[in-house]
C-alpha cells in the first residue's frame, strides 16, 4: 500500500500495486495513478504533482522527465509531460461542483497529434487509456475554443511581462516601472499588451486566450524585473518561457530583460544570451524605445494622435468623476477613478493631488494643505502634481492654504519656542538656587565639624596633661607611675597593685 496525492485537487490517494485508475475520497475525481512498484517513483511524483497543482510547470516537467528516465514504461509520467506542456490546471466547475481542466499554455497544435500522447497510448493498460482518452477530449475542447477566440482579438505589437502584486497584494516597483514604459509605448503609436490595462475590461473572462493571442502576435516582449525572485514568479515565467518557446520554433520575435536595482548576473539563466536593459541608468526609456523602433518600425498613421486624443477624452470624464465621488467623501472609489486616469495618462498632474487627498481622506486641497504643513510628506504625488498641474486651480488653493499653513505653523513654533526657553530659564534660575543653598548647608555641615573636632582635641590635650602631672606626683611619692600603688621587694621593687617593675 502507498500514498499519493490527486493531481486534481492535492488530497491523499490510498493507492494497492498494480492499481491503474482510482476515484478521490475528496473531490470524487476518477484518475490514472502511477504503478506504486518503487518507492522512489513515488517520491518523483509526489514531487511532480505537487509542482504542478501550484502551476510550477517547467519544473514539474523536468522531474517528469526525470521519471521517465528512469522508468520508461510510465504512462502516468508522459501525461504528466503533457499537463505541463498545455499548463493544465484543475478547477471547480461551479454547476457540477466537479473538477475540471483548464489550460494556461494553449497551443496550435492538437494533443492528440502529440508524441506524448503516443507514448501515454503505448505504455498505458486498456483500463487507463480510455481514461486518458477521455481527459484528452475535455482538454483538446479547451484548446480549440481559445484558438477560436483568440483569433478574434487584436494583434499586439509589444508584450510587457511582469509581476503585478507583491506577497502582501501591494503593487508591485516592476508594476510601476512596466506602466511608465507602457506610456512612453503607445504615445509613440504601439500596440501593447499589458495586463493591469490589457485585461482590465476583461473582469470576469479566461485570460488565456486574450495572452495566447498577445504572446503570438507581438514582435517583442520586454520581461521587466527588480528582483530575481520577480523574475522567476509563477505566472511570469509562465509567459517569458512561453515567448521563448516561440523564439526557438523559428519565430522572427525578440525578447528583451529589462532590469532595475539587481545585477545582469542575477538575471534567469534563460536571458544570459539576450541583449538585456537596465532600467536604472540615465534615459534607459529612450534607448529602449529607439532599440523597439528598429526591430518594429513606427506605424506612419495618426495612431499616436488617434490614441492622445481618445486618452484626453476619457481622462476628462474619468477626472469629473473622481472629483465627484471626493466631494462625497466616497474615498475608495476616488482613488479607483485617479488611478484609472494615470493608467491613460500619467502627466494628469491634479489625478496625483487626487490621489494624495484620498491617502489623507480629506475632500478639499486646502485641507490636505494643512496636513502636509504639520507633517513630513513622504511619496512622489506632491512632486508629479506641482510637475504636470501648472496653472491649476487646484494646485493654486494647495499653495496658498500651504504657504499661509507653514506661515500659522511657525508663528506657533515660534511662541511655543519663548514659553520653553521661558520654562528653562526659569528651570536654571531654580537649579542655580537650590545649589547655592547645598553649598551653604555643606560648609556649615564642615564648619560644625571642624568645631567638634578642635573641641576633642583640647579635651584629649587636657586628660594627657593631668596623666602626665599625676605620673609626677607618684614618682615624687615614690610610688608606681602607672596606677600610684606601693612597691614591694627588697632588691628587685615591684608594684604591689599593678604588678609592673619600678621603671624610673
Amino acid at each position: 500500500m502507498a500514498f499519493l496525492k490527486c493531481k486534481m485537487c492535492g488530497g491523499e490517494l490510498t493507492l494497492d500495486e498494480g492499481l491503474s485508475v482510482c476515484t478521490c475520497a475528496f473531490c470524487g475525481s476518477k484518475q490514472t495513478v502511477p504503478n506504486v512498484d518503487d518507492e522512489k517513483k513515488i517520491k518523483l511524483f509526489e514531487r511532480a504533482n505537487g509542482l504542478r497543482l501550484s502551476c510550477e510547470f517547467d519544473r514539474a516537467y523536468g522531474v517528469f522527465e526525470s521519471i521517465i528516465e528512469d522508468f520508461p514504461k510510465e504512462a502516468e509520467a508522459y501525461w504528466g509531460l503533457l499537463l505541463c506542456k498545455y499548463g493544465i490546471e484543475y478547477v471547480d466547475d461551479p454547476k457540477t461542483e466537479k473538477k475540471i481542466p483548464t489550460c494556461h499554455r494553449s497551443s496550435f497544435d492538437s494533443l492528440f497529434d502529440d508524441e506524448l500522447f503516443d507514448m501515454v497510448m503505448e505504455t498505458a493498460d486498456s483500463v487507463a487509456r480510455t481514461i486518458y482518452r477521455d481527459e484528452a477530449k475535455q482538454i483538446e475542447q479547451i484548446r480549440e475554443k481559445i484558438i477560436e477566440l483568440s483569433s478574434k482579438e487584436e494583434p499586439y505589437d509589444i508584450f510587457i511581462c511582469y509581476k503585478e502584486s507583491d506577497e502582501n497584494g501591494n503593487r508591485t516597483l516592476d508594476s510601476v516601472l512596466a506602466q511608465d514604459i507602457y506610456s512612453a509605448l503607445t504615445k509613440e503609436g504601439y500596440k501593447v499588451f499589458f495586463a493591469r490595462i490589457s485585461l482590465e475590461s476583461k473582469l470576469g473572462l479566461d485570460y488565456e486566450p486574450i495572452i495566447f493571442s498577445a504572446l503570438h502576435s507581438s514582435k517583442v516582449m520586454l520581461s521587466i524585473g527588480t528582483t530575481y525572485d520577480y523574475f522567476q514568479a509563477v505566472w511570469v515565467k509562465n509567459e517569458w518561457s512561453r515567448f521563448l518557446k516561440l523564439i526557438e520554433a523559428g519565430e522572427e520575435k525578440t525578447l528583451i530583460p529589462c532590469f532595475k536595482d539587481i545585477d545582469a548576473y542575477d538575471l534567469p539563466k534563460e536571458f544570459r544570451r539576450l541583449q538585456a536593459q537596465d532600467l536604472g541608468k540615465i534615459g534607459a526609456i529612450q534607448d529602449l524605445l529607439h532599440g523597439i523602433e528598429k526591430i518594429v518600425p513606427k506605424n506612419t498613421s495618426t495612431n499616436a494622435q488617434a490614441y492622445s486624443q481618445s486618452a484626453s477624452n476619457g481622462t476628462s470624464n474619468l477626472l469629473q468623476r473622481a472629483k465627484m465621488f471626493l466631494d462625497d467623501e466616497d474615498y475608495a472609489k476616488a482613488k479607483e477613478y485617479f488611478e484609472k486616469v494615470l493608467d491613460i495618462d500619467m502627466e494628469i498632474g491634479e489625478a496625483y493631488l487626487g490621489l494624495e487627498m484620498t491617502k489623507y481622506s480629506v475632500s478639499t486641497p486646502s485641507k490636505l494643505a494643512y496636513i502636509h504643513a504639520s507633517y513630513v510628506v513622504k511619496g512622489s504625488n506632491i512632486k508629479h502634481a506641482k510637475e504636470y498641474c501648472k496653472g491649476s486651480q487646484w494646485l493654486d488653493e494647495y499653495e496658498h492654504s500651504f504657504q499661509y499653513a507653514k506661515l500659522v505653523k511657525a508663528l506657533k513654533l515660534a511662541e511655543k519656542k519663548l514659553i520653553i526657553e521661558e520654562k528653562k530659564k526659569k528651570r536654571n534660575e531654580e537649579e542655580e538656587l537650590r545649589k547655592q543653598l547645598l553649598a551653604k548647608q555643606k560648609a556649615e555641615e564642615v564648619f560644625e565639624r571642624q568645631r567638634r573636632m578642635r573641641e576633642e582635641h583640647a579635651r584629649m590635650r587636657q586628660i594627657a596633661a593631668e596623666q602626665a602631672e599625676q605620673q609626677f606626683m607618684w614618682r615624687r611619692s615614690g610610688l608606681c607611675q602607672h596606677c600610684g600603688g606601693k612597691f614591694k621587694g627588697l632588691f628587685t621593687k615591684t608594684c604591689s597593685n599593678c604588678g609592673r617593675k619600678k621603671d624610673y
